[in-house]
């Protein structure tokens, strides 16, 4: 009962900081905001409305005009006939109450004397895994010029439903979780020109003014963190098609070169009312109907681009007959980073599950980081430590933005009892799984992305609601932890999963990371408390749950379950004596998903194993790998029915290979938060050659590894940091360089300042 009282000494006094005080450090003040919200005066449907609107106006002075702009759901927006922003806006949500705003910089854009803006608005009208509708369509805009008002959102704006795009598509309708519904476009009724520098728009109505800008029902203005996104431009499909193509009720199947978000184009001449169906061969990814595109043509030659991004690998256009059609193009747009890191060994396999790995993280960034980009785009937290880690290998540093945004939007949306739950935002979820919860608060996720980032204000912001979501877990008199059911005691998909072994490892990783915040922002206190809990914990895990051999909880009767034993490891719960008990189990039991087989085979990896840590991945891996047409890896082992959770096939959680590939293989981890030091620690596993690029926050880290004979390692090292590198074992004579390397004195380790280096050993 001992650690019960420093657990609940540790909710007393938790702070009860609000959602407001969470989110402080990204909100704007709503005093600044001169703008009021607008919305079109015309009959708007409950959902899917589209909505024009536009302002001409004179400007004289152009030093650095700002827009500020929010709207619920998506805008797309025209300066001077120039189209500045796709897409923009983010899913609503910051916190429980508020709305995202983009500034978009204008430089450029204006022009001294008349002017133009339009705005095409998005209103999905339903809630959603990722989205919480405020229930009113509308915009909020304004342009600052220094610290003068330009222009802002009021009743002289003119306003109007946009009358060629149709609410209500024809069945079937995407799938509950999404907010987006199907987007149908009737040429016929198309506002010709409306966006457009001149244009007369004598026979819209002005805007009606609904609300302030704190005003209910958007709430308060929260700054968008995180950048537009980038654009790939038009470009022509993989598979060679002549154009002109007439149709005969033809489904032209058109290949992308990955899975990717893209919006579908097409230029045909065409009578009026023929309708087109653009949908990919991921419109039923996950078992579910998810978004699909419509057209529907005026007379004569005409183009079209599909504003909503949708995904995958095929791109199916459902042309009817009567339609000649002249081009068809596609759009990739997504998250704004580039992949910088990257990982080669003398095994093609492991360097194509290190691709397709990178492919699969990418195509799931977007809004948020997301379980899958078609059955629900939700920001599953169990999902996204695993992605985060990944970015940390593969991508630039504007990847960590978008950690950034999911950590505050968690504990922002965090309940009066102390619990948070994922995915969010969300309108129509609030099921807390608790093991993911954990996850996401604990070692490998808040605490990972400070190690990676240095990021110590994120880590104060988020401090105090960690504390109070570790203070509703409470220990029982074995000293282990309560299940808590939760709204959703998941654990992982597959079978023989033993439940409290898997959230008292979570635990114990949660308490880990905590207690890592709290030596940083200096909480002594608390990282008294914290410790003796975690002094106690250990062996009374061991006392509740080892059985000689394996660990199991007295009520689980199943076989051996192998994620577990990995999640005993990786969370520091096993001594050494143990490592060749757990290392038996895990040649024997293959249960987990890929979610968890991350940590399963990480397990492997410091315990010491790395070749059958690398011979595992090869087997588990295998069909996902070696599929000849999916780039992306999925959900659970198999596809479809032979799946987990419907079974998509772009599932970054997977993707752990990729983390374990650089962090362990090539060796290079730091070793101080936001890598002002780290090491090169290479577990090679029987490869002979490897290279490795990590985009450190400091710069790029470059490893070449060969091993033969002779073990070379060259090495680049960015300024402002340090690496120490470990010697493997075998190999007595070093060199440096020209200099020989005193093994006596480096105790098989030596550390160098930046710049770059050879190592031979002999």
């Amino acid at each position: 009962m001992k650690n019960f009282i420093i657990v609940l000494m540790l909710l007393l006094s938790a702070c009860t900081q609000s959602t407001e005080e969470v989110s402080k450090s990204s909100k704007t003040s709503l005093q600044e905001w001169s703008a009021q919200w607008i919305t079109t005066k015309d009959k708007l449907p409950e959902k899917n409305a589209w909505l024009a609107f536009r302002k001409d106006f004179e400007i004289s002075d152009l030093a650095s005009p700002m827009l500020k702009i929010a709207v619920d759901s998506k805008y797309w927006l025209w300066v001077n006939g120039e189209m500045v922003i796709r897409e923009g806006g983010l899913k609503r949500g910051p916190t429980p109450t508020g709305t995202y705003y983009d500034e978009v910089d204008l430089t450029g854009k204006l022009k001294e004397g008349d002017n133009s803006m339009a705005v095409l608005v998005w209103y999905f009208g339903k809630d959603g895994f990722t989205h919480k509708s405020s229930g009113k369509a509308g915009l909020l805009a304004e342009i600052i010029n220094g610290d003068q008002l330009v222009l802002g959102t009021d009743s002289t704006w003119k306003a109007k439903a946009h009358t060629a795009f149709i609410a209500e598509s024809a069945p079937p309708q995407p799938n509950y979780r999404l907010p987006e519904s199907n987007i149908v476009f009737d040429a016929r009724k198309e506002l010709e020109g409306w966006t457009k520098e001149k244009y007369e728009s004598t026979d819209w109505s002005e805007a009606q003014v609904i609300g302030k800008a704190e005003a209910e029902p958007w709430g308060e203005l929260v700054k968008r963190s995180i950048p537009f996104w980038k654009d790939f431009g038009l470009k022509a499909y993989e598979n060679t098609m002549t154009f002109p193509v007439q149709a005969k009720g033809d489904t032209l199947k058109m290949v992308l070169p990955y899975n990717a978000q893209v919006t579908p184009y097409l230029k045909v001449n065409a009578p009026e009312g023929k309708r087109i169906v653009m949908l990919t061969d991921h419109y039923k990814g996950g078992s579910e109907y998810n978004m699909r595109a419509e057209y529907i043509t005026k007379e004569g030659v005409q183009e079209y681009e599909s504003p909503g991004w949708i995904n995958g690998h095929t791109m199916y256009y459902v042309i009817p007959e009567g339609v000649e059609v002249l081009d068809l193009k596609y759009r990739e747009t997504g998250y704004d980073t580039e992949f910088v890191g990257s990982f080669e060994c003398n095994d093609p396999f492991l360097n194509e599950l290190w691709e397709k790995s990178l492919r699969t993280l990418y195509v799931t960034m977007r809004d948020n980081y997301m379980d899958c980009p078609d059955r629900e785009r939700a920001q599953w937290w169990g999902d996204e430590v695993l992605e985060s880690g990944e970015a940390f290998y593969a991508l630039d540093r504007k990847s960590d933005l978008l950690v950034r945004k999911g950590i505050l939007e968690l504990m922002n949306w965090q309940r009066e009892d102390g619990t948070i739950f994922s995915p969010l935002p969300a309108g129509n979820w609030s099921s807390e799984l608790p093991g993911q919860m954990l996850a996401s608060v604990g070692y490998f996720g808040f605490w990972n992305y400070y190690w990676h980032t240095g990021d110590k204000e994120t880590i104060a912001t988020v401090y105090e609601p960690v504390k109070r979501y570790l203070g509703v877990w409470n220990t029982n008199e074995n000293g282990v932890v309560d299940v808590r059911q939760g709204g959703w005691l998941w654990g992982d998909w597959g079978q023989n999963r033993d439940i409290p072994i898997i959230l008292n490892t979570q635990y114990y990783l949660a308490l880990e990371g905590f207690k890592n915040m709290a030596q940083v922002l200096n909480k002594t206190s608390d990282v008294d408390s914290i410790s003796q809990l975690m002094a106690t914990y250990k062996p009374a895990f061991n006392r509740a749950f080892w059985k000689g051999d394996h660990y199991r909880s007295d009520d689980y009767k199943g076989e051996t379950d192998d994620r577990s034993q990995g999640l005993a490891v990786v969370a520091g719960l096993v001594d050494e004596d143990k490592y060749e008990a757990i290392y038996k189990v895990l040649q024997d039991e293959q249960h987990g998903s890929p979610y968890m087989e991350k940590y399963v085979l990480e397990a492997l990896f410091q315990m010491g194993y790395p070749e059958f840590a690398l011979q595992r991945m090869k087997e588990r891996f295998d069909k996902m790998v070696n599929h000849p047409t999916i780039t992306t890896l999925w959900e659970g082992w198999g596809i479809g029915a032979e799946g987990y959770g419907g079974g998509t096939t772009n599932h970054a959680w997977s993707g752990g290979g990729l983390t374990l590939l650089s962090q362990y293989v090539a060796g290079v981890y730091p070793t101080s938060a936001g890598y002002e030091t780290f090491h090169v620690r290479p577990q090679l596993g029987g490869l002979k050659e490897v290279k490795c690029i990590v985009p450190s926050i400091k710069g790029d880290i470059k490893v070449s590894i060969n091993k033969s004979e002779e073990y070379t390692l060259e090495v680049s090292i960015p300024e402002n940091t340090e690496a120490t590198f470990f010697l493997p074992e075998g190999y007595t004579n070093w060199k440096l360089g020209d200099q020989e390397v005193d093994l006596q004195e480096v105790e098989n380790t030596i550390t160098l300042q930046p710049g770059s280096y050879k190592l031979v050993g002999v």
